[in-house]
């Protein structure tokens, strides 16, 4: 094998496991930790047990989307996004099959010690690992199968249960060993902001998408009210970290979240009126920086809430 040629794998396969997205990610068991940090319940150990899982869950959607869109033939050289490593030819489909194994057994194998040391009741156990079963079945199944849900404009729902409900809840938990409702807010914000980012790239994808059958959820909605949806979703998540520190938090350090609203909200008009899918393109990263943003500072305001100066 060449150098060059060894480069290119290496690089076909960075484009394939998307990196830029694991923060995201990561982002609401951070937020979730910090609720659990507020009400003095705080775990270290079951916090980065819970980092290590969902980034490798993470990885197991980028990798099942890759291999799911290019068997289907879904993502064809003419679309606004980036071709990947299947799509490019460097990756096979028999080497994709066996990182998606070897990814569904790091998850296995991280979640069972994260259950192992969070879990003190049996059902606690069992529920969870249902929970992480459902969770690999939902990463996998999104483009993958002869009914993907992705092409049926589910994957948005998808997005706001385990990118928001699931982590931030589930997260909380673990640590607090009890559902508060009080997390459902902050889980909600956390959810709106990753489904915000799906959206943009939907929006980017929109025409290749509708005409290779893949029926996002921008799709049927079409450019103009797919646009809306993306300004409420932004919104949204504002208006639910507002209101959890109003009713709940009621702490100055808990507005620290404010300081990336005008990112958002320059988003959100820049998304609606702008109705050309390749300017969309820059926005992808965007959308992930402010939606991190937004999230990283709600959870160090929440942190530093408990904090007396």
């Amino acid at each position: 094998m060449s150098e060059s040629h060894s480069v290119s794998t290496t690089q076909a396969w960075l484009e394939s496991l998307r990196p830029r997205t694991l923060p995201l990610a990561f982002a609401s068991i951070v937020c979730g930790s910090a609720l659990a940090f507020w009400q003095g319940v705080f775990n270290p150990a079951i916090a980065l047990l819970a980092l290590l899982t969902a980034g490798l869950l993470q990885i197991l959607s980028n990798l099942a989307n890759d291999y799911g869109d290019a068997v289907k033939g879904s993502d064809k050289e003419d679309r606004i996004g980036p071709l990947r490593g299947m799509q490019k030819g460097v990756i096979t489909q028999a080497q994709m099959k066996k990182a998606l194994i070897i990814s569904v057994v790091l998850i296995c194998l991280s979640g069972m010690a994260l259950v192992a040391v969070a879990c003190h009741t049996l059902a606690d156990f069992l529920g969870f690992m249902a929970l992480g079963l459902l969770a690999i079945i939902a990463a996998i199944t999104y483009t993958v199968g002869t009914r993907p849900y992705g092409y049926m404009g589910l994957g948005d729902i998808s997005v706001l249960v385990f990118f928001g409900w699931l982590s931030v809840a589930g997260t909380w938990y673990l640590q607090a060993h009890t559902l508060a409702p009080l997390v459902f807010l902050p889980a909600t914000a956390c959810g709106l902001l990753a489904t915000a980012v799906l959206n943009i790239n939907n929006l980017r994808d929109i025409d290749s998408d509708r005409e290779n059958g893949k029926n996002t959820l921008a799709v049927r909605l079409g450019p103009v009210l797919a646009r809306r949806y993306h300004a409420c979703l932004l919104i949204g998540a504002l208006v639910c970290l507002a209101v959890f520190n109003l009713v709940w938090l009621q702490n100055l350090w808990g507005w620290l979240f404010v300081l990336a609203a005008p990112l958002l909200i320059k988003q959100a008009l820049y998304v609606l009126n702008e109705m050309e899918p390749v300017a969309m393109r820059p926005m992808l990263v965007r959308t992930v920086k402010a939606a991190l943003l937004t999230n990283l500072l709600f959870a160090v305001g929440v942190v530093l809430s408990t904090v007396s100066f």
